[in-house]
């Protein structure tokens, strides 16, 4: 189903029914340097139920990555509300809200965020050791072989490819089995087949083991494994798709991009290549 947005990109409420993981309850988010304030986000509505998949996209500062740092607790809100489950994000002081982001939330970034003096498997197991949590060993074994690292365990960061870097960086997300995982475009730096593995196993991850995960991507192909694509333009929902197709995606973002741009209309995700212009869901 696509819900097409106004002409004029009027903001809509993208809350679906049913208990929410996470939500946005009219968050605006200003940025303010001297006398000059720009507006990120404007009123956002926004919800995440159990067991979903969704994609967030937009033009470049449409404000996407700044909704998912404020509902990540990585940054604070100007107005508004963010909860994860009950708990009320915006009222949690700095202590608390390290714990929240230890103990519930998961993380992949384009940014690796590997610790330089730690292998691989200490790398992924680390959250898990902060919080003084022990693994599931089955649990791991199967993020590890997924994410294709079982022969990189003893290995350092700085031994391994960028492309190997993120795909511990993914392993480090799930092995918590956190109740929400945010990623910012966390296959971006992979190639086609461990990209679209990683997909696989985010999409898998959802529907075997209920994980919820919110993904920030400009990439057609990748938007097409989640369950919902939201749309943000100037800071404010204007569109969403269920059960989106590649040519779904591609047809709404060349709504939002320049004339001549290309980035998101051609998709740089996995397979796109060998995908063409097939529009072909992975599912």
């Amino acid at each position: 189903m696509v819900t097409t947005a106004p002409t004029a990109l009027q903001a809509l409420s993208a809350v679906p029914s049913g208990p929410l993981v996470a939500r946005a309850a009219s968050v605006r988010k200003v940025y303010r340097t001297g006398a000059t304030e720009v507006a990120a986000l404007r009123g956002v509505d926004f919800g995440v139920s159990r067991g979903t998949f969704t994609a967030i996209m937009g033009p470049s500062g449409s404000g996407k990555s700044t909704l998912m740092h404020c509902m990540a607790g990585l940054d604070t809100v100007s107005s508004g509300e963010v909860l994860i489950g009950e708990t009320s994000v915006t009222k949690l002081n700095d202590r608390q809200l390290t714990r929240l982001r230890r103990d519930r939330i998961g993380f992949v970034f384009q940014s690796f965020n590997l610790v330089p003096t730690l292998n691989v498997l200490e790398n992924i197991t680390l959250p898990l050791d902060l919080a003084g949590r022990k693994y599931d060993p089955q649990w791991l074994e199967t993020v590890i072989e997924t994410v294709g690292l079982a022969e990189r365990l003893k290995h350092r960061p700085t031994e391994l490819s960028g492309g190997q870097q993120q795909r511990v960086a993914c392993a480090r997300a799930l092995i918590g089995k956190p109740e929400i995982i945010f990623g910012d475009e966390p296959t971006g730096n992979l190639d086609s087949r461990s990209g679209a593995e990683v997909l696989d196993f985010l999409r898998d991850s959802v529907r075997k083991m209920e994980q919820t995960i919110v993904m920030v991507t400009h990439d057609p192909f990748a938007a097409s494994y989640a369950d919902r694509v939201v749309f943000l333009s100037d800071g404010q929902i204007v569109d969403q798709i269920d059960n989106p197709t590649r040519d779904a995606v591609l047809d709404r973002m060349r709504q939002f991009e320049p004339a001549g741009s290309t980035r998101s209309a051609t998709g740089t995700g996995p397979r796109a290549a060998e995908d063409g212009e097939s529009g072909e869901t992975p599912r």
